[in-house]
């Protein structure tokens, strides 16, 4: 796997990968950028949501599970010193839909977490990765 990310101008970065999509990065205005991108920090929380959202939303095809709605929200606090890593990160998963099954979900979002999604396997080793589950009518 490789990966380019080209230098655009300021703290404006785009990177593209075999898929030849072009993703923004970019510090917000506060913090000398222009806001043109996501910061590479929000980037590494939104790939936890990504890789483990496929997981969930494949096995629970499997288990012929229907859910209405599927969102997830990651929080990550970082340290206050240099290089300010993630210390704490908290995943949330949201599921809407009719009689869903707790026990099916939960086993989804466990077999993603804990097996399948690298990037939650990778981040756990390095901050202390939790995750929960929201069932919403």
């Amino acid at each position: 796997m490789k990966v380019s990310v080209k230098h655009i101008k300021g703290m404006h970065f785009q990177g593209e990968g075999s898929s030849k999509v072009l993703t923004n990065m970019d510090a917000s205005v506060t913090a000398g950028g222009t806001g043109h991108g996501t910061s590479p920090m929000e980037l590494l929380l939104m790939t936890i949501a990504g890789c483990s959202g496929m997981d969930i939303v494949t096995i629970l095809d499997k288990m012929k599970v229907k859910v209405h709605r599927f969102e997830t929200t990651v929080e990550g606090e970082r340290a206050s010193d240099h290089p300010r890593v993630f210390k704490d990160i908290e995943v949330v998963y949201k599921f809407w839909g009719e009689s869903l099954p707790k026990d099916k979900l939960d086993r989804a979002v466990q077999l993603s977490m804990e097996k399948y999604c690298s990037i939650a396997n990778m981040i756990d080793k390095a901050a202390d990765l939790t995750y929960r589950i929201e069932i919403n009518p």
